[in-house]
């Protein structure tokens, strides 16, 4: 994409937050590369739709984030990046103890392995040009954990840590990495809960209800936008919920 205004990566675009994203950047004016791993048409009708709704060009890809190869095959289409996000994830709930080795690797894979892959990929575009911003979508299990969700409450924390660590390595380069820890969003990822639960969850919420996808987004773009001495932050979205 060889045109004068920003570029932004946004995995996991074809819905939730990612989608919501992909809009806010559209509207923004960033050109856009969105990825997801299996709603590749639903992908590339959000992508259709936006660029028919804004100056921008929106290249869709099927992608899986957790694949070092699919990776290395999406970067080698892209040239120039000032944004990535890093929003591809998956959740699993169950006791730790009946959790096979598999859909742990699975976890970690999609939710932590992906952001080594992008950012190792990304950063040299960023560099040639000496400025850039990474932000990781995160959530607040990763600060606290949760019972019954272990393997995603532990990538999301090694997400975190990863952040902080990367922003120092580097701030001295002009790039900026910052995450957002995500409280109860309104997403297709907690359909697994009944209405009782969503209710129970909800009345723990100070705001009285769960957060937007688009409120999440409009976060994103907001850290995207931020001065540049802002970084190694866990910017957290919660209600005020913990």
């Amino acid at each position: 994409m060889q045109t004068n205004r920003k570029t932004a990566l946004i995995t996991g675009a074809s819905r939730g937050i990612g989608r919501a994203a992909a809009e806010c950047f559209a509207t923004a004016g960033y050109d856009l590369i969105l990825t997801c791993s299996q709603s590749v048409n639903t992908l590339q009708a959000v992508a259709a739709s936006l660029e028919e709704a804004n100056p921008v060009r929106c290249l869709a890809l099927q992608a899986d984030m957790g694949n070092e190869n699919d990776v290395q095959r999406l970067f080698a289409s892209v040239s120039d990046l000032d944004v990535l996000v890093n929003n591809a994830g998956i959740s699993h709930m169950g006791l730790l103890s009946d959790m096979t080795a598999e859909e742990w690797h699975r976890v970690m894979a999609v939710n932590l392995d992906s952001c080594f892959y992008t950012c190792r990929a990304a950063i040299p575009l960023m560099l040639k040009r000496h400025r850039g911003k990474i932000i990781n979508v995160s959530s607040v299990w990763g600060t606290r954990g949760a019972s019954m969700e272990v393997a995603y409450s532990a990538s999301k924390g090694g997400m975190n840590a990863f952040t902080k660590a990367l922003a120092k390595e580097l701030a001295p380069s002009g790039i900026q990495v910052n995450a957002i820890a995500c409280g109860a969003i309104d997403t297709a990822m907690n359909d697994c809960l009944t209405p009782g639960e969503k209710a129970a969850l909800i009345a723990e919420i100070p705001a009285d209800r769960m957060g937007l996808p688009e409120e999440a987004a409009r976060l994103i773009l907001q850290t995207a936008q931020a001065p540049d001495y802002m970084t190694g932050q866990i910017i957290t979205l919660d209600g005020g919920w913990c």
